[in-house]
């Protein structure tokens, strides 16, 4: 099995990745908190570690990755202060919005999806821990972690304290004993989410959740822990000091891995500058789009900043408007050995820190291969790239395609469904699959189909004008009709 590299945050360099347990690889990465629609940034870090954890388990017998869900923080309860719906039917909704918009980007449910309020139990048994070896501190009902008494604070984002500090948002507090020790345990009051325990009748940090939920599902120590750049302070520097000093030795997560930030039209996605963006106004451009903004996220490095434009997202679209005619019409039958091979060097690049956009320029290749044997044209440069001393039998690079952009997640539909606009958003399944269809506007399939046959018994009375009517006409409408020896197909323009 080829090494599978990845860049650590905590080393900052790229490691071989070896896990606790090779039968067994476990991973975390941060979830949403539900309060309202996925923006674009949201999503960034879905699809990056969606595409991690299809290639882990290529690689491994058993993976479990585990995504939570934040359904209780102060930024939900001001959510309901301010438009009076209820905190439990805020997060139900929101919540089903999130799993709606990232099965339309094609990501695979995590293995384990838990959510805060679900382990309260668990964060006051990791809480009591920290009191008991002298890292936490119990102050007019809060209970604080004492940042002071963990000596390797700071080290995950290679800042000391102090300078982590500098340049934060410090709530202050005279019950606190540094500035820099952080809530674990805050008082509710009456009108507030809150739960009893020990010091009273309250809700948990936000930063003890993720320790919490990672320890009950995946161990004291995983390999994997994921999520965005902009989480490494402060909520994984805290995440590390929680969780170390609650099981001395054990050394919380062997691997920390960020994506870089999102940005629209080259800013910063803010409301202030108008270009702030849902995944929900991403899908209202058609039923492509979810796969095209997946395409689009995938081009870029995970670890590099990257530019969102509309721009960017319709070459994305027609990008896989290629690739989906290449799969139309290439036959069925290939060369099994060969095609899992050139698969294999397809996803070579993954194994090099998840490195997409070299991955997807070897999907490219395979295409132009395929459209060489099957359509014509010169395929000398890319067989040498492959290491090919012959052409393959038609089909074989196609089929090598689909199982390389199985595990990049995109082609998931049928490429007769693209071609008829009828790939839209739906819950993928284990195999990367995405099987439900969504309505595009202009005719139904049946009107079309309708006006094929029409056309076919115009050509059969040698009513070439009549014919030649509904094709322009079909064409007029956003419908190209494709005659070929197996008879009339079509698509959406």
């Amino acid at each position: 099995m080829t090494d599978l590299f990845i860049h650590d945050s905590a080393a900052r360099r790229k490691r071989r990745f070896e896990p606790i347990d090779p039968g067994h690889v476990r991973m975390y990465v941060c979830g949403p908190t539900v309060y309202d629609l996925a923006h674009l940034g949201n999503a960034r870090p879905v699809v990056v570690f969606d595409v991690l954890f299809r290639l882990l388990r290529r690689l491994y017998p058993k993976v479990t990755y585990v995504r939570n869900i934040t359904d209780v923080d102060d930024k939900i309860n001001a959510r309901s202060r301010e438009t009076g719906e209820p905190i439990e039917a805020i997060t139900a909704r929101t919540t089903a919005d999130f799993h709606a918009d990232m099965a339309a980007l094609g990501a695979l449910e995590p293995t384990v999806e838990p959510r805060a309020t679900q382990h309260i139990a668990e964060m006051i048994a990791l809480i009591e821990r920290l009191i008991a070896n002298g890292h936490a501190y119990v102050a007019e009902g809060h209970v604080l972690f004492s940042v002071p008494s963990f000596r390797d604070y700071g080290k995950l984002s290679g800042r000391s304290p102090d300078e982590l500090l500098a340049g934060a948002r410090v709530d202050v507090a005279p019950y606190k004993r540094d500035a820099g020790d952080f809530v674990l345990w805050k008082p509710s009051d009456e009108n507030t989410p809150g739960w009893e325990s020990p010091w009273g009748r309250g809700r948990p940090g936000w930063h003890i959740e993720c320790s919490a939920m990672s320890w009950k599902h995946l161990g004291e120590a995983f390999d994997i822990h994921g999520g965005g750049h902009d989480l490494i302070f402060p909520h994984h520097e805290n995440e590390v000091a929680q969780s170390v000093c609650a099981f001395p030795g054990r050394g919380f997560a062997r691997y920390w891995m960020h994506n870089g930030m999102l940005l629209v039209n080259g800013e910063k996605m803010s409301k202030s500058l108008g270009n702030f963006m849902t995944v929900r106004d991403i899908l209202a451009e058609g039923p492509w789009a979810g796969e095209a903004f997946r395409l689009l996220l995938l081009r870029t490095h995970y670890r590099a900043a990257l530019d969102f434009t509309m721009e960017g997202l319709r070459e994305a679209k027609a990008e896989l408007d290629g690739h989906y005619a290449m799969l139309r019409r290439a036959p069925a039958a290939h060369d099994e050995g060969l095609a899992r091979r050139m698969a294999e060097w397809v996803l070579e690049p993954l194994h090099d820190d998840l490195n997409t956009p070299l991955a997807l320029a070897r999907l490219r290749d395979l295409r132009t291969l395929e459209n060489a044997l099957t359509v014509g044209g010169s395929a000398t440069v890319v067989l040498e790239r492959i290491g090919l001393t012959r052409e393959p039998a038609p089909g074989t690079a196609a089929a090598a395609f689909r199982e390389a952009a199985q595990i990049l997640g995109i082609t998931r539909f049928a490429p007769e469904a693209w071609a008829q606009g009828l790939a839209g958003a739906g819950k993928a399944t284990a195999s990367g699959d995405t099987l439900m269809a969504s309505a595009v506007a202009g005719p139904t399939r049946e009107e079309v189909e309708s006006a094929i046959t029409a056309r076919l018994a115009a050509r059969r009375a040698k009513n070439w004008a009549e014919a030649d009517r509904i094709r322009d006409d079909l064409k007029a409408k956003g419908i190209i009709l494709e005659d070929g020896p197996a008879g009339t197909s079509w698509r959406r323009a």
